[in-house]
């Protein structure tokens, strides 16, 4: 084989492979804008704030997050993560004591209990734990809407770091388009300047026994 012929077809063969990085790249990069733009649109008509430096608690300021964020719309996946789990969960946890909505099922369960047999006996607790399961179904009521929202917002961070792997995949598969594209036109190159009639790999002709046991 001519090495002129070699140079063409590792040259076409490189082309090929740079024009299908390209269109990987492409598609990889349209699904990062997708993902950012809806994340965006989605989290942009919640119309959540995050509050102000000069509103923010103590316990708050101890949040990076939430100082760095301060007074800005929520917008982006990053806010969502730090929304959810500085701000919401903070407060989830300080709402009961750091009891889920699931772990607080079974208090209000046992004082549902005690309350119908409260209310069947006449007994003078009955008040008291009708208060008491009145503040115990506040707070899993509190928390389920927080966790709720908690959960939303950690699923859209998550959809929208795909959109960052999208996009951080297209910036690699545009370099891998770039680098075999250039490797193309060198190969190219050198196929011009080489003779056609230059073989790939030579063979050296052996030479004769009787010139050698001369």
């Amino acid at each position: 084989m001519k090495r002129r012929t070699l140079d063409l077809m590792f040259s076409l063969g490189g082309v090929a492979i740079a024009v299908l990085l390209a269109i990987a790249g492409i598609v990889l990069q349209a699904n990062a804008n997708f993902a950012n733009d809806y994340v965006g649109s989605q989290l942009t008509e919640q119309n959540i704030t995050f509050k102000t430096l000069d509103t923010l608690t103590p316990e708050e300021r101890q949040q990076p997050g939430l100082v760095e964020y301060a007074g800005q719309k929520l917008t982006t996946g990053k806010q969502a993560e730090v929304y959810a789990l500085q701000f919401i969960g903070l407060h989830l946890k300080n709402t009961a004591d750091g009891k889920t909505y699931a772990d607080l099922g079974v208090p209000q369960s046992q004082l549902r209990a005690q309350v119908a047999e409260a209310t069947k006996n006449n007994d003078p607790n009955l008040a008291d734990l009708q208060q008491q399961l009145a503040e115990v179904t506040a707070q899993r009521e509190t928390m389920f809407k927080g966790e709720t929202l908690r959960g939303l917002l950690l699923t859209t961070y998550g959809f929208s770091e795909f959109g960052v792997k999208a996009g951080q995949a297209a910036l690699v598969a545009y370099l891998a388009a770039l680098v075999m594209f250039l490797l193309s036109v060198a190969g190219f190159f050198h196929a011009w300047i080489t003779p056609r009639t230059q073989p790939f790999a030579p063979i050296e002709a052996v030479p004769d026994r009787e010139q050698i046991n001369a």
